[in-house]
């Protein structure tokens, strides 16, 4: 059942909400071995917010729209009083004060935290490999990623333990893993939820938002989620729109691009590298489904995209080496003593971070050390601007933008971890949008050669949310 139609059926009484929580864990316990979709599952507390909805709607109260539905909360989001470990060792033992914004939403909406899922560390990576606490499998393939870092919500939500699930997306770590997994991922624009309780990774880059398995239930769970928030100073000061509404619309006389830069192809010369021929040709088909509804489908081309991957790897470890700072021993998690203060904090970050967040760490260091500054972060912010006037050019002629959400369908488990470099191309295609600030989500879309899924890009401007979810409407109904 859709998330939706969960909450209708415990709102109407047909259904109870321990039932459907029942279920969900009985999912949970039977393929969560081979899964590992969570580093914590809250089935005692789920239950007795399960409880408390019942009685409440017995009482005749209406919840809310997500009534009895559970959700898996990616582990970097805070919870009150439950570990949030942010798949690392250094935050052993951490149980955060309050909630995140978007974690008090879901629960005045009726939502019930069936867990917290596991992810690259700190979210720094595309394979969900790098958790302290072990590798996430694909549920569709388990000798295979679920892509990363919201590894765990995207394989949660595919396996069925949780109709939806919340992610972060600072590189294309919801997209690119909903594309790997065959569900829908949102990335929402930069401002329009709020980061308030989200451990931050890229300050400037990261965004909350959904996972589901149809586009309308990304839409409501989006709907819920966003609006300002005067605890996130970045938030926008508006209310989150009208999604489900526009879901109906259809594409008819909307004009979409095709980023020619992020097909790749060896007569794109200057395009990305690494677009898998099968990838390649969803997008065209998904293209071809948009203008039989009506769309004005044509190439477009927003030429700086090709840099995004080298401006990103310096702008987001920079705010990372900044962010991190806080993790020193004394306020957080783990503490490894030693005789002096500055040896202790080294101890603690020795053993407390893993080789990922390290490399990262000190990338951003020495990209905003004395000396490099302007060679290497103060260039990379160039090109981010170039970046932003580029799609600024493209949607003067274009509604909406289209192109694939990851180079490849899942690729087997340690395929790339021994090479930095391969693995960050994962999201060649995610972090434009990113860098710009700008919505984009992934629909699944049809399969590869191997059989597994392949999720198409729609990237919007600024707060066209709305006008992505049409487009995305119309994929999900005539994908393959």
């Amino acid at each position: 059942m859709s998330a939706r139609s969960i909450a209708a059926a415990v709102r109407s009484g047909e259904r109870s909400a321990r039932s459907v929580v029942e279920e969900h864990l009985a999912a949970i316990d039977s393929s969560e071995g081979e899964v590992h979709a969570f580093n914590l599952v809250l089935a005692d507390g789920a239950l007795a917010r399960a409880d408390d909805l019942d009685r409440r709607i017995a009482d005749g109260e209406d919840p809310g729209p997500l009534a009895g539905v559970p959700v898996a909360l990616k582990d970097n989001l805070c919870t009150r009083g439950i570990d949030t470990t942010c798949g690392s060792k250094i935050l052993e033992g951490w149980c955060p004060p309050y909630d995140a914004t978007v974690v008090e939403r879901l629960a005045a909406v009726g939502a019930v935290a069936i867990g917290k899922t596991n992810l690259d560390e700190f979210a720094m990576g595309s394979s969900t490999e790098n958790s302290a606490f072990g590798p996430t499998r694909n549920p569709l393939d388990t000798s295979r990623v679920p892509g990363g870092s919201s590894g765990g919500s995207a394989a949660a939500v595919a396996a069925g333990f949780a109709p939806l699930a919340l992610g972060s997306d600072t590189g294309g770590s919801i997209r690119q893993p909903a594309a790997l997994c065959g569900t829908v991922g949102v990335k929402p624009t930069y401002g329009r939820v709020s980061r308030y309780g989200l451990v931050a990774f890229g300050s400037s880059l990261d965004q909350i938002g959904p996972f589901a398995t149809s586009v309308e239930d990304a839409a409501l769970l989006l709907e819920v989620i966003g609006g300002h928030d005067p605890l996130d100073s970045t938030s926008i000061p508006e209310a989150s729109p009208d999604l489900l509404g526009a879901l109906g619309r259809g594409v008819e006389g909307l004009r979409i691009g095709i980023i020619s830069e992020l097909m790749g192809g060896p007569d794109r010369a200057a395009s990305v590298e690494g677009i898998a021929d099968d990838v390649r040709a969803r997008v065209e088909q998904a293209a071809e489904a948009l203008a039989a509804a009506g769309a004005t489908v044509e190439h477009a081309s927003v030429p700086s995209t090709v840099y995004g991957l080298s401006a990103y790897y310096l702008i987001a470890p920079a705010e990372a080496s900044s962010n991190l700072a806080r993790f020193d021993g004394v306020r957080f998690g783990l503490r490894v003593d030693a005789d002096t203060a500055a040896g202790m904090n080294t101890a603690t970050r020795t053993a407390g971070f893993g080789d990922e967040v390290k490399r990262r760490i000190m990338l951003g260091t020495y990209a905003l050390s004395t000396g490099y500054y302007d060679a290497y972060y103060g260039k990379s912010q160039k090109v981010r601007t170039l970046i932003q006037r580029d799609f600024a050019r493209a949607y003067e002629s274009f509604d909406l933008l289209l192109s694939p959400a990851a180079p490849t369908t899942a690729f087997p488990l340690g395929d790339k971890t021994d090479d930095p470099m391969l693995m960050y191309l994962n999201d060649v295609c995610t972090i434009p949008s990113n860098l710009a600030g700008h919505p984009s989500m992934s629909v699944p879309f049809g399969s590869g050669d191997d059989g597994l899924p392949v999720g198409v890009q729609v990237l919007a401007p600024a707060l066209a949310e709305a006008t992505m979810f049409r487009a995305a409407a119309v994929l999900e109904g005539a994908a393959p």
